[in-house]
């Protein structure tokens, strides 16, 4: 089995987290920013120096590919992101990419044959941080694919429109423009021209770091909900209102977490559920609140455990602490499963490699999972220190990067070698 170079992989992570470098050990690195231009243009020059031909789509999607020896059959792309969220680390996304390079790398260094075109990608605007939403790029290129709950969220002249949340005069087609990278839509990703997709990425969780495992083979990114709880109250002064007069909404919606909270936890172990934005009106301290907006995020493979966090909403008490509760269904996602063949090629790569590993699903989105609606696709994991990420804390060896685009380099070769 081929293994690739820790040096030359402590290398890219070392110049590549110099790219919004936000002085506190980790980045800032929002899409078509100065700093991933100056990540894209590293990517450029080293995938040039092996000999690779570069070309961009109409979203900037960016592609840098070594030809095979046949180049008549459909390509294998291996693809991630190089942009980050607001005080990020210096793995989530760009470890996708710099694996993706180290294996067009060692394949140019070591003269291995393949067939294939090798693909490296990086996708524009994963994080949606700077112009939303997540996923932009992706979501635009497998629009025709998509299911159409999701779909109707990605409509090109809709991305292009997006308002930047620094600055709302500017927008992500304008950006684009000024980017340099924004190339023909006949370029972009399609399943006509590849036989199949690969993303390598760190875990963003606790689980591999935990049991100890190098590697986590990915099966699926969760199916999800995504509610809004709302309650209203009355406002009146904080001084005044007797206690036993008050319809208090926040402290409605505090009995409405501890409700759900109690009956979720109930249910499947595997469940996760997150309460991470609020809106408190008039969210004045000598008022007393009226209007509580929190928003519910819950996670699991099983759609029928899925059926049942949505079971608990819907019975939660229609009036709590004098205050009338209600909700909100914001958007939902089924459960999607990775290619069962590619699946296959992963495990036997790292079995062969000798590393430690098992099956893990993924609880976050990433393009991959909108490409598999495309074309096949699947996902390698390595442990996160800690299990943190989308943090400047987000950390993950030299050596369990390379071990994981050692095992890239292995399933992308039995890809190749497939009929």
């Amino acid at each position: 089995m081929y293994q690739c170079s820790e040096e030359r992989m402590g290398d890219k992570i070392k110049t590549m987290s110099r790219f919004g470098d936000a002085g506190h050990g980790g980045i800032t690195r929002y899409s078509l920013s100065p700093e991933a231009l100056q990540a894209r243009g590293e990517f450029v020059r080293r995938m040039e120096a092996i000999g690779a031909r570069i070309k961009t789509d109409d979203m900037a999607n960016l592609y840098a590919t070594l030809p095979g020896s046949d180049p008549s059959l459909p390509g294998i792309v291996m693809a991630s992101h190089c942009d980050s969220v607001k005080n990020g680390g210096n793995y989530d996304g760009i470890l996708g990419v710099m694996g993706a390079m180290e294996v067009l790398e060692t394949v140019a260094a070591e003269k291995i044959p393949h067939k294939r075109n090798l693909t490296a990608m990086i996708w524009t605007n994963e994080e949606g941080s700077l112009y939303p939403p997540a996923m932009m790029s992706s979501g635009v290129v497998c629009y025709d694919y998509l299911p159409e709950d999701i779909r109707v969220n990605f409509k090109h002249e809709d991305m292009l429109a997006s308002k930047s949340v620094l600055d709302p005069t500017k927008t992500f087609g304008e950006a684009l423009e000024a980017s340099g990278y924004k190339g023909d839509a006949a370029n972009r990703l399609n399943p006509k021209d590849y036989k199949a997709m690969f993303e390598l990425h760190i875990e963003q969780g606790p689980i591999l770091e935990a049991a100890g495992n190098d590697i986590g083979v990915v099966t699926c990114v969760l199916g999800m909900v995504n509610y809004h709880i709302k309650l209203t109250g009355q406002s009146d002064h904080a001084g005044t209102t007797p206690m036993k007069y008050r319809r208090d909404a926040l402290y409605a919606a505090a009995k409405a977490l501890d409700y759900l909270h109690e009956e979720l936890d109930k249910l499947d172990p595997e469940l996760v559920y997150t309460t991470g934005e609020i809106l408190c009106h008039p969210n004045v301290h000598t008022v007393i609140p009226d209007y509580v907006d929190f928003s519910l995020d819950a996670r699991h493979e099983d759609p029928k455990v899925i059926e049942q966090v949505v079971k608990v909403i819907e019975d939660m008490p229609k009036e709590l602490a004098k205050c009338k509760t209600d909700y909100e269904i914001a958007w939902t996602r089924d459960t999607v499963y990775y290619d069962k063949e590619l699946v296959g090629y992963v495990q036997d790569a790292v079995d062969e490699l000798g590393y430690s590993n098992q099956r893990i699903n993924s609880g976050a989105g990433h393009d991959a999972q909108f490409a598999s609606y495309m074309m096949p696709t699947t996902m390698i994991f390595v442990p996160s220190k800690d299990g943190h990420s989308h943090c400047e804390e987000e950390f993950t060896t030299v050596e369990q990067c390379t071990k994981g685009a050692s095992v890239l380099l292995g399933a992308v070769l039995k890809c190749d070698a497939a009929e």
